[in-house]
């Protein structure tokens, strides 16, 4: 029978300690124990992949937001916020006006300017359909007229009733 003491034994136990990974290096078990981990295998979140004008335009997007977008943005937190809609979104190369990611679903809200760019909004909502949301087009004048309208339309989408 040996004699060792506790100090050393307790010794004898601890695992040396390293320093902390780096980004990517954590290895399976890490992220098993850490759960859900935000962004890619680099720890890079989509926001912080996407090129800095991107996030800049979005904020200027939403400064200068119409009176009809302003509105809307009203009515769908205070109507429908569990829906958990953002405005100015970047998918691809486009901004949509209202997202919900939960829901899959794109409102755009048009100004007179898009009654002459047809083509381009239909190559918008190809775009932004092949992603795999529904988009729903209304005009300025339908927000400012008929917002309960609007809001019913808007609640039949998240319900998935259309």
């Amino acid at each position: 029978m040996t004699n060792v003491s506790p100090v050393s034994e307790m010794t004898a136990r601890a695992a040396p300690r390293s320093s902390s990974p780096l980004v990517g290096e954590e290895g399976a078990r890490a992220a098993k124990r850490r759960g859900k981990v935000r962004g890619n295998a680099d720890g890079l979140t989509k926001r912080q992949l996407l090129p800095a004008r991107t996030v800049a335009r979005s904020r200027e997007l939403r400064r200068n937001a119409t009176d009809a977008e302003k509105m809307l943005w009203r009515l769908l937190r205070e109507t429908v916020p569990g829906a958990k809609f953002r405005r100015q979104v970047p998918l691809g190369p486009y901004f949509a006006d209202f997202c919900s990611h939960a829901a899959r679903l794109v409102i755009e809200v048009d100004g007179g300017q898009h009654a002459e760019a047809v083509a381009q909004d239909a190559a918008r909502t190809r775009f932004i359909e092949g992603e795999g949301y529904r988009v729903i087009r209304f005009w300025n004048s339908d927000v400012q007229d008929n917002p309960n309208g609007v809001m019913t339309v808007i609640r039949q989408y998240i319900d998935g009733a259309v």
